[in-house]
């Protein structure tokens, strides 16, 4: 550190003196091993002389070690016993100031004596009632929770040991105790976990959700319309034995089963977090459309195929498939597949226009997978029926079974397409996939405009079930704005006589310590502020990781 020419004249005051002696102890933190600290003994070599002179050989050069005669002389003492004092006295400083930051802290080692423990994990760990923690000194800092304005009271976990050690009276006690401890609670989280299933079953809350959700709704919908629809076809089937007929009771068979299932993980994924699922089981309405794609690829498309393949290879000739029930019952179940589709197809409109997106993007991305389901599987219904229809009625007039046959492989190669597309979106969400881009800018644009923030990079964001997401990014924040935040809630006259009143090193790294702690809790509410920010602008956004660079 070299003194600067516009330094020098401020030095001459008694006050501007101890002001930049005081500016130089605080730089001190910043200085580590090696030719630095030779830089900062220079600079202090003037000040820490008895009389404050001011020499322009130490003004110029840290290096120089005969600068040559001393340019003014502030209080007229100049002579040679002065500067060989001066000169120990640098010297004295210089290894008090090497010592000391000798003695910084290996961070490259393992370090618990700062470690903290909340009083229910101390109970928890150390196998201690609270009456045990009574006299332990305590600590307040910041709630790690959301939504909590008040600090929460923490133990030194040295201080735990301690109190555990003389309870149990040795290491080897408390460790047997922990065993006994353990066993027990391993039964005991079975009980509470059945118990909490149960409770949650019968939960009044939970069936008012499900009522309540548009996706339970159109599944519930769909599930007893194509439960109505299969006994009417297999009934048809049963009469005249056809191909097309039996290819569309397996796709209503599959449909009620799948939607079934959607409707049971529509349910779970409404259940709380617990301690096994802590991000919630909103997954399962992906998992559960998962499998009814899989089921649909097998009972509807491999059913309806194979066959189809059975009555080519062996025609039954002189049986007329094509009666007028069948097209009664093909009409009957387009009109209530159809009704169920204008459902699927409303709902899934109504969130598509919620999250900005267009209705073909909706789909394909299975934002709403139970709603996708039902959309596709009605669509497949729809279509079916009409290709039942016309295989019916080529199959009458041409007097042929060949028709009928080709209509079920092609309606078991419709189901197929619509199981592939199932499984394939589902796969993918369930991998995690980005939101959409434009929303990604937006989160960025927020966390760039906020003062305390300089710079974004890193930055990721995935959906984590059918309705909400995760953000994580690396954010270099402005350490000055962050100071400046926690400055503003001080007494800075305070601050300053503090600073006037260092006299050791020791003193000042209290100092520090104090305030660098501050500033570190300054950095936490700052964070928080802009977590919570982000959340009432994107109201699906349900995990954040700010990472600081």
């Amino acid at each position: 550190m070299i003194l600067s020419s516009s330094t020098r004249p401020l030095i001459a005051s008694k006050f501007w003196r101890k002001q930049f002696l005081n500016f130089h102890l605080r730089q001190l933190s910043s200085y580590h091993r090696g030719s630095e600290v030779e830089d900062f003994v220079a600079s202090f070599r003037v000040l820490a002389s008895r009389n404050f002179s001011i020499y322009s050989r130490y003004c110029y050069s840290a290096q120089d070690k005969d600068p040559g005669p001393a340019s003014s002389d502030v209080d007229g003492s100049g002579s040679k016993d002065s500067k060989s004092q001066t000169a120990t006295e640098s010297k004295t400083l210089g290894s008090k100031l090497k010592g000391y930051i000798s003695m910084r802290r290996d961070y490259s080692q393992k370090y618990t004596a700062n470690n903290t423990l909340t009083a229910v994990r101390a109970m928890r760990e150390y196998v201690l009632s609270p009456s045990d923690l009574d006299g332990l000194p305590k600590i307040k800092i910041r709630s790690p929770y959301a939504g909590a304005s008040s600090p929460i009271i923490v133990y030194l976990e040295s201080d735990v040991e301690k109190r555990a050690m003389k309870v149990w009276g040795s290491t080897e006690s408390l460790e047997k105790e922990r065993k006994r401890i353990k066993k027990l609670d391993r039964k005991q989280q079975k009980q509470i976990r059945l118990l909490g299933e149960v409770l949650s079953e019968n939960s009044t809350e939970r069936k008012q959700k499900l009522m309540s959700n548009g996706s339970a709704r159109v599944v519930a919908y769909a599930a007893a319309a194509n439960a109505a629809i299969c006994s009417f076809k297999f009934g048809c089937f049963i009469t005249t034995g056809s191909a097309s007929m039996f290819s569309e009771v397996m796709h209503s068979l599959a449909d009620t089963c799948n939607q079934l299932l959607l409707l049971w993980g529509v349910n779970e994924s409404l259940k709380k977090p617990d301690v096994e699922h802590p991000y919630g089981f909103g997954n399962m309405r992906h998992i559960m459309s998962l499998i009814s794609g899989v089921g649909i690829f097998c009972i509807g498309c491999g059913a309806s195929i194979y066959h189809g393949i059975q009555v080519l290879t062996h025609p039954t000739m002189g049986v007329d498939v094509a009666s007028p029930m069948s097209f009664m019952v093909l009409a009957g179940s387009a009109i209530i597949e159809s009704i169920s589709l204008v459902v699927a197809i409303n709902e899934t409109r109504s969130n598509a226009k919620k999250n900005g997106i267009s209705f073909t993007d909706y789909v394909n991305e299975s934002r709403d997978p139970s709603t996708n389901v039902v959309l596709l599987e009605d669509s497949a219904a729809v279509l079916g029926v009409g290709i039942a229809g016309a295989a019916l009625a080529m199959t009458h007039y041409a007097a042929n079974p060949v028709y009928d046959a080709i209509g079920s492989i092609a309606i078991g190669g419709l189901l197929g397409a619509v199981a592939s597309f199932l499984v394939t979106t589902n796969v993918n969400a369930l991998i995690g996939r980005s939101i959409p881009q434009s929303q990604l800018q937006s989160l960025q644009e927020t966390l760039e405009d906020d003062a305390v923030v300089r710079g974004v990079y890193d930055v990721k964001a995935t959906q984590i079930n059918a309705d909400e997401f995760k953000f994580k990014a690396e954010i270099d924040f402005d350490g000055r704005e962050i100071t400046r935040a926690y400055l503003a809630s001080v007494d800075m006259e305070q601050v300053l006589r503090e600073i006037h009143g260092v006299r050791t090193l020791e003193e000042l790294e209290q100092v520090i310590l104090r305030y660098g702690e501050h500033v570190i809790d300054t950095l936490g509410v700052q964070v928080d502020r802009i977590e919570l920010e982000l959340k009432k602008k994107h109201p699906h956004l349900r995990h954040i990781d700010l990472e600081v660079l």
